[in-house]
C-alpha cells in the first residue's frame, strides 16, 4: 500500500469487494454475507497471542547507492509474500530504513511464526539500468509466483519518489535475483503510476504456480480501482483495454487510463468506496478466480463504522474463462484493524494482506499492519 507520503501525492481513490468471516483470538467479526458462502476461503483467524510475527530490525547492509552501511529495516518491515520449498515457509517482505528507503528481504520459518530474517535484502536499489525507477523510494511490495518449471516470478514496486511502476524479476532460490524491469514496458505505459500485480495462478501441493487461461497469463493490478493486464511469458505484460469510460478517470486521465480495463471497481456506500488494490496472487480455482484483495474507505461517501483510510481485506470471485467478469463478491470486509499494532503506525487503521499460502494443512494469511509490522491469520480448511 501507499506511505503517508504517497498517499498525499495519490488521492481520490476507490475500491472493490465484501464480506466477514474472520475471527480474533478472542472476538468473531459480526458480520453477514448474502453470497453463497463456500465460494470463500474463510474464516481466517487471527493469531493474537503471537502477532506481530515479524517486527523491524538491527541488521545492516552496505548501501551499493549511498556507498555507505545503512540499517535497511529499522524503521518498518510489512507487505509480505509467501512461499514453501523442502517443508519451509520463506517470506520475501518489504523494509524500510529512516530514510524511508524500501528494500526486500527475506525470512524462514519451519512453523509459520517464528522467523530468521536474512542478513542482508535480497533485491534492493544498485547502480544497475533500474536505478533510475527504483531510487530513491526504493522497492516495495513483493508478490510471489512461480512458473511450471519452478522458477520464482516476483512483482514488486520501484519507487523513484515520484511515479511508483510494477516491475518483475525472477529467481531460482529466493536469493539471488534477475531483474527485468517494467512490467509494462510499452512507451505507453512505462511512466504510468502502476503497482501491486497478482498473477493468477493455482494453488497446488503447497506452490503458487502461475497458470494459463486461453494462453495468456493474466494478472489483477493497480491500487484506485483493480485493472486487468495479460502476458505470454510472465515477464512482458500489457494492460488490457476497453471502450473508453470517463466516470472511471480522474487522476489517470493524462495516461488515457479510461481505456484500460477495470476488473473491480470500487464501491459508493461501502468499505471499499475509496481505493481497491490487489492482495496475494489470485486463486484460480473450479469455481472461479478468488481474488483476496485490499481496501480503503472514506466515511463520507463509504462505511460510517470505519474511521477516514481504513484499509480492510475481503474477496471476489471472477469467472475462469473471462478473469475481467465478476461472478460475486463478498458484502463485508474480513479483516479489519482492531489490535493497537494494527491501529497505531506509519500509517494507522491498516490491515494489508498480501501473502497466502497452504502449509502444515492450513491457509496462512500475512499482510501488513499499519505499514509498520508483518502479522498472520489462518484458516485450517
Amino acid at each position: 500500500m501507499m506511505s503517508v507520503d504517497k498517499i498525499k501525492l495519490f488521492t481520490g481513490i476507490a475500491v472493490v469487494i465484501l464480506f466477514s468471516g474472520c475471527t480474533s483470538a478472542s472476538k468473531q467479526n459480526n458480520t453477514s454475507s448474502t453470497v453463497d458462502s463456500s465460494q470463500w476461503l474463510l474464516p481466517f483467524t487471527k493469531l493474537d497471542s503471537v502477532n506481530p510475527v515479524m517486527k523491524p530490525g538491527t541488521a545492516s547492509f552496505f548501501c551499493p547507492v549511498q556507498h555507505k552501511q545503512v540499517s535497511w529495516e529499522a524503521k518498518n518491515v510489512f507487505n509480505p509474500a509467501a512461499a514453501v520449498k523442502n517443508d519451509t515457509l520463506f517470506l520475501l517482505y518489504r523494509a524500510q530504513d529512516s530514510a524511508g528507503c524500501s528494500r526486500i528481504g527475506l525470512a524462514k520459518s519451519i512453523d509459520g511464526i517464528h522467523f530468521i530474517k536474512n542478513a542482508t535484502p535480497v533485491l534492493f536499489p544498485d547502480n544497475d539500468a533500474y536505478k533510475k525507477y527504483e531510487w530513491p523510494g526504493g522497492c516495495e511490495d513483493p508478490r510471489l509466483v512461480q512458473n511450471s518449471a519452478g522458477t520464482y516470478y516476483l512483482t514488486y514496486t520501484a519507487y523513484d519518489g515520484k511515479i511508483a511502476r510494477l516491475m518483475i524479476a525472477t529467481s531460482t532460490d529466493l536469493y539471488h535475483w534477475r531483474k527485468y524491469g517494467p512490467a509494462f514496458n510499452d512507451s505507453q505505459y512505462e511512466n504510468m503510476w502502476s503497482k501491486s500485480g497478482s498473477i493468477v495462478s493455482s494453488y497446488t501441493n503447497e506452490k503458487i504456480v502461475a497458470q494459463k487461461i486461453n494462453g495468456q497469463y493474466y494478472m489483477y493490478w493497480g491500487d484506485k480501482y483493480i485493472w486487468l493486464a495479460s502476458s505470454t511469458d510472465l515477464i512482458h505484460w500489457k494492460p488490457l483495454q476497453q471502450t473508453p469510460d470517463k466516470n472511471f478517470d480522474s487522476v489517470y486521465a493524462s495516461y488515457n487510463i479510461s481505456s484500460l480495463k477495470i476488473a473491480i471497481p470500487t464501491r459508493k456506500d461501502k468499505f471499499d468506496c475509496d481505493l481497491v488494490e490487489s492482495g496475494p496472487p489470485a486463486m484460480l480455482t473450479d469455481e472461479g478466480i478468488r481474488l483476496i484483495y485490499n481496501s480503503r474507505n472514506t466515511p463520507l461517501i463509504g462505511d460510517t463504522s470505519l474511521p477516514e483510510g481504513t484499509y480492510t481485506v475481503s474477496q471476489v470471485l471472477l469467472d475462469k474463462n473471462d478473469p475481467g467478469k465478476i461472478i460475486s463478491r463478498m458484502d463485508h470486509y474480513f479483516l479489519k484493524p482492531q489490535q493497537p499494532y494494527e491501529l497505531t503506525g506509519e500509517v494507522n487503521n491498516v490491515c494489508f494482506a498480501e501473502a497466502l499460502v497452504y502449509y502444515k494443512y492450513s491457509w496462512w494469511l500475512y499482510y501488513g499492519t499499519a505499514d509498520s509490522k508483518i502479522a498472520v491469520a489462518i484458516n485450517k480448511k
